[in-house]
């Protein structure tokens, strides 16, 4: 049955993807099920730590809002979860619309479930993985995949990442503050919390998309997911207010200062790797989940936010960004 279940699935590969996973709703007698297969070549861009089946399966006693693993095949790979009911959040309410009024304590919720895994409930680390209270190596694997990627993709977009002013060391502004960080218990972290990985229906989210999980920093999640999620000022003070009060306060010395360093490198690591992205997207068309016009707003946004950490003047332009995509799909 499992395997008829991924057949199924492989002839509709048009359907919803992120960026490392295809996701194809299957019926089956007892109700639909969400079949996942990779993207074949997917450049990774982000710290991958454990593999998805992996997390669900050991998260599954402490959090309720996840979806469950049913099965997951190495040959072919493939995995198939529990099929969610509801409404991508980004569909309900996009960048500019309030959310609804439980998800920001939704969010919370899962943040504080999260930080009560035992660490022997979860998979293996590698062993020089950042362990105890180490939130400035941590920092430094950020900031060393966000290099890694740079580096991979600096010959081949060279032309681009010149146009678009971006540093040969585009990191070392957001590196430098790693030292300056606050020792903090790490935890399980989600690490992708946004819109699109968010599934509403009846005053309930569930959230999806665990490839990317982490033994991480309790305040990275929270600076990835305002990065993320472009909340409305009062919705993004609400939050921040729940997070600080239900979180132990030892997770969380420092917050203020420190949240400010994850967002420097989240907006520095956006600017270098979509980029690449987005220019894949103007190449490819037919494969950019968006209008080309709402690429560029939001690349245009990545690179000032950017700038102001690299130092670079005057601010980028969306005509000048349009153009310069073109050109590099056309050459």
């Amino acid at each position: 049955m499992t395997m008829e279940l991924y057949e199924t699935a492989r002839a509709h590969l048009d359907a919803a993807a992120g960026y490392y996973n295809k996701n194809v709703r299957v019926p089956t007698p007892d109700g639909p099920v969400n079949v996942r297969i990779p993207i074949d070549g997917a450049d990774v861009m982000d710290l991958r730590l454990w593999r998805e089946d992996e997390v669900l399966p050991a998260i599954a006693p402490y959090v309720a809002d996840a979806p469950r693993l049913l099965h997951t095949s190495a040959a072919p790979l493939f995995q198939v979860h529990q099929f969610i009911h509801g409404r991508v959040l980004n569909d309900l309410a996009p960048r500019g619309v309030p959310v609804p009024g439980h998800v920001p304590g939704d969010v919370v919720r899962l943040l504080t479930q999260l930080a009560e895994i035992p660490r022997e409930k979860l998979p293996s680390l590698p062993p020089d993985w950042p362990v105890g209270e180490d939130t400035q190596g941590f920092g430094r694997r950020l900031s060393d995949l966000t290099r890694w990627v740079y580096s991979s993709f600096a010959t081949e977009y060279a032309w681009l990442y010149s146009a678009f002013k971006v540093p040969a060391d585009p990191v070392a502004a957001a590196e430098a503050l790693w030292p300056g960080m606050t020792a903090r218990p790490l935890v399980c972290v989600h690490a992708d919390i946004h819109r699109k990985n968010m599934i509403v229906d009846d005053g309930r989210t569930v959230f999806l998309d665990w490839e990317l999980a982490l033994w991480g920093d309790p305040v990275y999640e929270m600076a990835v997911h305002l990065h993320k999620m472009g909340y409305l000022r009062a919705e993004r003070d609400r939050v921040v207010e729940l997070w600080a009060r239900a979180m132990p306060p030892g997770h969380i010395l420092g917050w203020e200062h420190d949240m400010e360093v994850y967002l420097a490198h989240e907006q520095i690591k956006s600017a270098v790797v979509d980029t690449v992205r987005y220019a894949q997207l103007f190449v490819d068309p037919d494969s950019a989940p968006e209008p080309e016009p709402e690429l560029v707003a939001k690349l245009t946004e990545k690179l000032n936010n950017a700038y102001r950490h690299w130092g670079v003047s005057p601010r980028a332009e969306e005509d000048q960004v349009e153009a310069t995509l073109q050109r590099w799909a056309r050459r």
